[in-house]
């Protein structure tokens, strides 16, 4: 296929097992993670984890990217959709509140098939970049309950410099603004899960806290959308973006989080702790190696 799923619409010629765009895949979904995960926010993670299905390959490329090593690297399981279909009941069988698709986008149409071949009885989450097309979030209606986009940049320089994308702000507002009209206003269960909504990620990055309020700002023009403001930026991949070699400091997260209030939008802070590369998954762990024992071909 000619490849345009994403914003950068490369008109890339994917194949089942390998592909010259930016994701550098095939059709074919690349799975290098699926276990429960407690490191969500608490309306993900709850007590019982959420169930992660980590996929490799990505269309945004982000110098610090702290999953470089399935983000830049055919790494994991490559599955059919049937299997997929399997992995997703498995992952479901843990018993955990949700099933967390990250970074779906480039093999959107093989996911949508597979969450067809079987209604999961859980909530189904979409955790992306952000940088989506409007087409592929519509695509979604129906079998996602939760988008839990990122909104990454907000200056068009920051976002070429990180990941070649200076369209970044505008096209991740675009998809963000359909994935809320589409998921509705936030509904959280009787445990405080949620169950359907948008869940908007802001990662503030270290000398650019002022791109953080034109975001939070223009998260607040829309419909009541809760926030995550994240201050885990850790450097990694030996990235020498002026400011990005250091982690953020107290004081810009304090100013983040003041505009966050005076916005008056709700939603989760992180603390500092949180900025250390020990949240970086184990992609190796015995928990993801048996729940994709038995199924598809390692690449």
């Amino acid at each position: 296929m000619r490849c345009n799923l994403c914003p950068r619409r490369c008109n890339a010629l994917r194949g089942a097992q390998s592909g010259a765009g930016r994701c550098r895949m095939g059709t074919q979904p690349v799975v290098a993670r699926a276990a429960r995960h407690l490191w969500e926010e608490p309306c993900l993670s709850g007590t019982r984890g959420s169930g992660t299905v980590f996929f490799s390959g990505c269309a945004m490329g982000c110098a610090f990217c702290q999953n470089a090593r399935i983000s830049r690297e055919a790494f994991g399981v490559r599955l059919s959709e049937r299997e997929l279909c399997e992995l997703f009941e498995r992952v479901e069988a843990l018993g955990v509140h949700n099933l967390n698709l990250v970074s779906p986008t480039h093999f959107a149409p093989a996911i949508l098939r597979a969450l067809q071949m079987r209604r999961m009885r859980i909530p189904v989450v979409w955790n992306s970049s952000g940088y989506e097309r409007v087409e592929v979030v519509r695509a979604c209606r129906g079998w996602v309950d939760v988008f839990l986009p990122d909104f990454k940049f907000y200056d068009s320089q920051t976002a070429r410099q990180v990941a070649q994308a200076p369209d970044y702000f505008p096209v991740a507002l675009q998809a963000i603004r359909a994935m809320r009209e589409q998921s509705g206003a936030a509904v959280y269960d009787a445990e405080g899960m949620l169950v359907s909504g948008t869940l908007v990620r802001h990662l503030v990055l270290p000398l650019r806290v002022e791109e953080t309020r034109h975001i939070l700002s223009a998260v607040a023009q829309l419909p009541p959308t809760p926030v995550s403001l994240m201050r885990q930026y850790t450097p990694m991949n030996g990235v020498s973006i002026r400011g990005l070699e250091r982690r953020l400091t107290a004081r810009e997260y304090a100013r983040a989080r003041e505009w966050m209030l005076q916005l008056g939008l709700e939603g989760y802070e992180q603390g500092a702790q949180a900025a250390t590369d020990a949240f970086t998954p184990d992609f190796e762990d015995e928990e993801s190696r048996l729940l994709l024992e038995g199924l598809g071909t390692p690449v």
